[in-house]
């Protein structure tokens, strides 16, 4: 889906890591929320009260997922996920441009 319709959008960025992750919040009719953010290189770990799915539009980077002692490779066009109470880490190889879906 390359645009989302009927959405509220946060005026507020979300901004992390001294301005080098930066996102909006998307809210849906059905209370779902998502965000649209960029990612400048560097490395970053994350903590998350929900599930998250990650979706790559553009960029390069590796991930290390919770229990997994190897990091994996994600590129434009791939997602991965990320349990709930959990963190994970990042490594940005080249700005990306991502989409994160929290599930409840």
């Amino acid at each position: 889906m390359s645009e989302f319709r009927d959405v509220t959008v946060i005026k507020k960025a979300n901004i992390y890591f001294d301005g080098k992750v930066a996102s909006r919040s998307v809210i849906f009719p059905d209370g779902s929320r998502k965000t649209l953010g960029v990612m400048l290189p560097g490395e970053y770990e994350f903590n998350t009260g929900d599930k998250e799915i990650m979706e790559v539009i553009s960029g390069e980077l590796d991930v290390l997922l919770p229990n997994n002692d190897e990091w994996k490779a994600i590129k434009a066009g791939d997602m991965f996920e990320v349990p709930a109470s959990s963190k994970f880490s990042l490594k940005i190889r080249s700005i990306t441009d991502y989409c994160c879906s929290f599930v409840r």
